[in-house]
């Protein structure tokens, strides 16, 4: 069970629901906790409070979305760092989709090309190959077969550099500090 967001502007909060995931934890009720879109300054915050550390952090990770301190403050910790648009599908829809789409980035069509698999194929190899856990989203059967057979190839020390320079610094989602319950709160009735 994971911990959807930070809400940096009144952390108490977070570090009680996070408590509250820690007495599902002590109780059997879950087998791990965790939590997503925590950037490192959140992770540090939570961790002074609290006593188990996330087993999981769901984040942005794409070619064009990197997060390289975070991906190592992750590893830093024991952290497994999981992408939740390991494709850049965030991208499409900001800003009408200004970087393009990954699946048509020439980098990763002509890596793709190379190896006779799909740019989809490639950029989840290529999270694989360093050790972050992807999510693709798909509803369609052959795309679910097709994100399964990728443990046919490896890309190369090139290859995985050439993805890595795709890097633009802008996230697709919202900005983590920017989370508050004005803008994204959501009342959750009583139960």
């Amino acid at each position: 069970m994971i911990l959807h967001q930070a809400l940096p502007g009144e952390f108490e909060l977070t570090i009680g629901a996070y408590r509250a995931l820690e007495r599902l934890l002590a109780d059997g009720k879950v087998r791990a906790i965790g939590v997503s879109n925590f950037m490192p300054g959140h992770l540090s915050r939570l961790m002074e409070a609290t006593s188990v550390v996330p087993a999981v952090n769901q984040i942005e990770v794409h070619p064009y979305f990197r997060q390289s301190e975070l991906l190592s403050v992750d590893a830093e910790h024991g952290i497994v760092s999981q992408a939740w648009s390991p494709i850049g599908g965030i991208t499409f829809y900001r800003d009408g989709g200004s970087h393009g789409s990954t699946l048509q980035d020439t980098t990763i069509t002509g890596i793709a090309a190379a190896h006779g698999k799909t740019p989809a194929q490639v950029m989840l190899r290529w999270h694989l190959q360093q050790g972050v856990q992807a999510i693709p989203k798909s509803v369609t059967p052959s795309r679910i077969a097709e994100n399964f057979d990728v443990f046919d190839f490896e890309l190369g020390v090139d290859e995985l550099a050439a993805i890595d320079a795709l890097d633009t610094g802008v996230r697709g989602g919202p900005e983590p500090e920017q989370i508050t319950r004005e803008n994204f709160g959501l009342r959750i009735p009583e139960a």
